[in-house]
């Protein structure tokens, strides 16, 4: 509602202002200094000083004397030097709350959004990095889709790469076929993501003590290029595997996707050769003659040296593969993949994987995938350069309109507070003891696995649960717990803007005190408890809009209190909108504490049930419930749930 008027004000100086001085102005909406002078501001008077060389405050005059009534307001003030100050009518707010009036229009509009997030290496287990950029992703995504858009969520996996074929030399190493392979995926007592895990980085180490393993590994990665023999068959299994595995690990963060387009069909189905082809033809890249790069395909212009985008041994490049990928998903390659399903989530709702071969029983290529109008990879800051070479790759091949909807939605790393490596069991040095954090790394196999950082989490939080709730069956305890655990690692993920290293701590994340998760999923239990003594005392809740008409709304949101809890609840579809906007998740998780702490303060100034005025008792109970609403919407939109208890 709130989001709603701010548009309407917006385009109501717009329009007014265009018709009485000409100009085509985006008047922006601030929020006021403090509360006492209203619920938005307008410097649209500043912006037009220059233009007009007139003061702004007599340009406010002027605009705010003449722009007639704008529905939702009830009065507009200069103030300052020029601020249009700007007042709603609290009693017609509070009523078109109650009736539960949601007019916003917003998004939908755009064309479809393409989100591409996760996209994990399938050679080892996932790790707290990999689950920033999935819990962003995922956020991100719900962000989009409660403003309205339509979202296509992506998981790309690159089966072809070196990662994928490292570990296969390590399984050539320890003698192993595939079918030594298949016995160990089978085998229940092995988690094979992990096993992969340990022999990464042991053949990482290897590499240094043995550089004719280098030839190996060359060997290998031109095999599973071509699709050729036992290595090639070796790294199917390794990441069909790793991946099952990948997916589990993010369903148990309430992450989904769908679609899985894999780099083997990026390849097999000449999509790298079609890109290939366009650029050489648009001559944004060139055979090197000279130099290091003898024999290589170069992008110029992006550095000195300029760019390799295919090895001189004729192998290409991931970011080659990318910018092809980059222009399937804006439907410019003329080309698509074939898909069959992988597997079906628990809403019905079904997983697609890309295949180099039609399946008529899967609808072939019939899947309405790609062709986005725009594109955001979640991809670590650490790759912002080769997300600059895809960028600069469309804008080579002329499609600059494409080129400016392609987004890198970075972040940057994830490491761990020295205290979690100790709860971890992580070995650490003195020297390390004193940082203010340790860095991780999947190829010195040092850090901390997703999985088992989730089962700390729950671990933790379950002792926590069954000291607090002794009578609850252990199942019901361990469900409690894993929302409480899953609630807090998401929000701890998520309240640091994306530019900011994270130091993950779980004492700190598990707090039901401060900024995190469970706090704001104690508010919205708190909210419902008190809905739910009522009915313990065989009471029902009022028929709201029967006894609170908008005089009575207008009677009890004069109270500047009530009126300051109830905007702040009300301003969960502007808060989405501007996360939106900043491209930062961490806005939304902000609200979403302040919105925990304002209810908080209502809780504990004002004992509802025991209210004795009728009309009072009967709004608190619709603050309460409203209340409720709003945290468990901004919730789930972050992705975390509400639990029964706490």
């Amino acid at each position: 509602m709130f989001h709603f008027i701010e548009k309407q004000v917006s385009q109501a100086f717009h329009a007014h202002i265009h018709a009485r001085y000409g100009i085509d102005l985006a008047a922006g909406i601030e929020q006021p200094r403090q509360s006492d002078f209203g619920e938005m501001a307008v410097p649209a008077a500043f912006q037009l000083a220059k233009q007009l060389r007139q003061p702004p405050r007599k340009i406010a005059a002027e605009v705010a004397g003449e722009i007639g009534p704008i529905p939702g307001v009830a009065a507009m003030e200069v103030a300052g030097n020029g601020y249009i100050n700007l007042r709603l009518d609290r009693g017609a707010y509070g009523a078109a709350l109650l009736r539960g009036e949601s007019p916003d229009d917003s998004g939908g509009a755009g064309g479809k959004i393409i989100v591409e997030h996760t996209n994990i290496n399938p050679n080892k287990a996932a790790h707290i990095g990999h689950l920033r950029n999935a819990t962003l992703g995922d956020t991100f995504v719900r962000m989009l889709r409660a403003r309205g858009e339509e979202v296509e969520v992506q998981n790309y996996i690159d089966n072809t790469g070196v990662q994928v074929a490292d570990v296969v030399v390590g399984f050539l190493l320890e003698g192993k076929k595939p079918e030594d392979m298949r016995a160990l995926i089978a085998d229940p007592s092995v988690r094979f993501d992990y096993y992969c895990w340990d022999l990464y980085a042991r053949i990482s180490a290897q590499y240094t003590e043995r550089p004719e393993l280098t030839e190996w590994r060359s060997r290998t990665l031109h095999a599973i290029e071509a699709d050729e023999g036992e290595m090639a068959e070796m790294a199917r299994l390794v990441a069909e595997a790793v991946v099952e595995a990948h997916l589990a690990t993010m369903l148990r963060l309430d992450v989904e996707y769908d679609v899985l387009p894999r780099e083997s069909e990026i390849l097999h189905l000449k999509f790298w050769a079609s890109a290939f082809e366009q650029l050489k033809e648009r001559r944004a890249i060139y055979l090197e003659a000279e130099g290091k790069n003898t024999g290589c395909w170069v992008m110029p212009g992006l550095s000195e040296e300029g760019k390799v985008i295919v090895r001189s041994d004729g192998t290409v490049t991931y970011v080659g593969k990318d910018i092809a990928y980059q222009l399937w998903k804006f439907g410019l390659l003329g080309k698509n993949f074939y898909y069959r399903p992988f597997k079906t989530y628990a809403d019905g709702r079904v997983l697609w994987v890309t295949t180099a071969t039609p399946d008529a029983s899967a609808c072939g290529q019939s899947r309405g995938f790609g062709r986005g109008a725009r594109v955001y990879n979640v991809i670590d800051a650490r790759q912002s350069y080769l997300q600059d070479v895809v960028v600069a790759g469309l804008r080579a091949l002329g499609y600059d309109q494409q080129a400016d909807r392609s987004v890198h939605f970075s972040y940057e790393m994830v490491a761990l507070s020295p205290r979690c490596c100790a709860e971890l069991g992580i070995p650490l040095s003195d020297e390390d003891r004193k940082r203010p954090y340790v860095e991780v790394s999947g190829r010195k196999g040092l850090g901390v696995k997703a999985d088992d950082l989730i089962d700390s989490l729950i671990s933790k939080a379950l002792e926590e649960v069954a000291s607090r709730h002794p009578e609850a069956s252990p199942e019901e305890q361990k469900q409690v717990a894993t929302q409480i655990a899953i609630g807090a690692l998401r929000y701890f993920l998520l309240k640091y803007t994306r530019n900011s290293v994270i130091a993950f701590d779980l004492q700190e994340a598990l707090s039901f005190e401060g900024e995190t998760g469970p706090y704001v999923q104690y508010a919205a239990v708190r909210a419902r408890n008190i809905l739910r003594k009522l009915e313990d005392r065989g009471e029902r809740l009022p028929d709201f809009a029967a006894e609170l008409d908008e005089a009575a709304m207008a009677r009890q949101l004069q109270a500047e209190d009530f009126w300051q809890v109830l905007l702040a609840a009300s301003k969960a579809d502007s808060a989405v909108e501007r996360a939106v906007t900043a491209g930062e998740p961490a806005h939304l998780a902000k609200y979403a504490f302040q919105l925990a702490q304002a209810f908080n303060n209502f809780y504990h100034q004002y004992p509802i049930l025991q209210e004795q005025d009728r009309e009072k008792r009967v709004f608190l109970l619709w603050v309460t419930d409203f209340f409720r609403r709003q945290l468990e919407r901004t919730a789930s939109i972050l992705g975390i749930r509400i639990p029964a208890y706490m």
